[in-house]
């Protein structure tokens, strides 16, 4: 009996022993959990990029800027302009009410098979308001010279021109000078069997006086040249008209458009166009 109680106070004494085990266990495992910390999110820096806004053109600024007058200079002379695609849709009723401009030249064609966009857009609404129009095209020495006389030929067809046809020459085209001319007076001759007339041409000065030289002095000329000086050639020719600037201004014409005036005693009847019965 007396083995039995000592027994039974072992197997008290053992269960109170695991019970204190489990018991600091269980406090130990809690103790091991982690911890965060808690940071603050950092604001990402926008990096403010530049805006660019377009410099307005400084004599919109000037109350006293009439963007209806034609010369920056006087207005002492004949003025007008040359539209092509580039200057997008015309407000033609717009631009027929400014009695400054006496002429409108519109890009037709492009070497052999180029039309512009806007031409035939340009030139019945030109007409509509009352402008007095022509049409060009843009010679391309190294194209087959038939392809560009047809393809201008089905666009400036002489019953709707006002102005005569004007050529405009640019390039040789990697041609010699030699090379290039005896393209060029080709053409210029086809030009005239075809409208009866002889064309008016435009290039600019430098390049005038590297290949044209005394070579076209039958023909009426428009200079391109941006400067505040009046153009003078290398021969010293007289110069019909004169292209000033490409960056004018005109009230119903987005953007920068060129504009020319005729020089000294030289005006719009010399290169009215003369209809034959066809």
């Amino acid at each position: 009996m007396k083995k039995l109680y000592i027994l039974l106070v072992f197997c008290i004494a053992m269960m109170a022993i695991g019970d204190g085990f489990a018991q600091r266990s269980k406090h130990k495992h809690r103790g091991k959990h982690k911890t965060h910390k808690v940071t603050k999110k950092k604001k990402r820096s926008r990096k403010k990029t530049a805006r660019f806004e377009p410099i307005p053109d400084p004599r919109l600024l000037d109350p006293d800027y009439d963007p209806y007058l034609q010369c920056e200079d006087t207005c002492n002379h004949v003025h007008g302009i040359d539209l092509s695609h580039y200057q997008g849709e015309v407000f033609w009723e717009t631009v027929g009410e400014n009695t400054k401009m006496a002429y409108v030249y519109l890009k037709a064609t492009e070497g052999g098979d180029r039309i512009d966009s806007q031409y035939e857009r340009n030139i019945e609404l030109a007409h509509r308001h009352g402008l007095m129009v022509g049409s060009y095209h843009f010679f391309r020495p190294k194209t087959p010279l038939l392809q560009q006389l047809r393809n201008f030929r089905m666009q400036c067809r002489p019953g709707e021109q006002d102005l005569i046809p004007m050529i405009d020459i640019e390039s040789t085209g990697g041609l010699s000078t030699y090379e290039f001319c005896d393209s060029l007076f080709t053409f210029l001759a086809m030009v005239e069997k075809t409208y009866r007339q002889m064309p008016l041409l435009y290039t600019g000065r430098n390049f005038y006086n590297k290949h044209l030289q005394g070579l076209v002095d039958d023909y009426k000329i428009m200079i391109a040249m941006y400067t505040p000086e009046e153009p003078v050639l290398a021969d010293g020719r007289d110069i019909t008209m004169w292209q000033y600037t490409s960056k004018g201004r005109i009230v119903g014409i987005r953007g920068f458009v060129d504009k020319s005036r005729f020089m000294g005693n030289h005006g719009l009847r010399e290169i009215r166009y003369q209809h034959y019965d066809w």
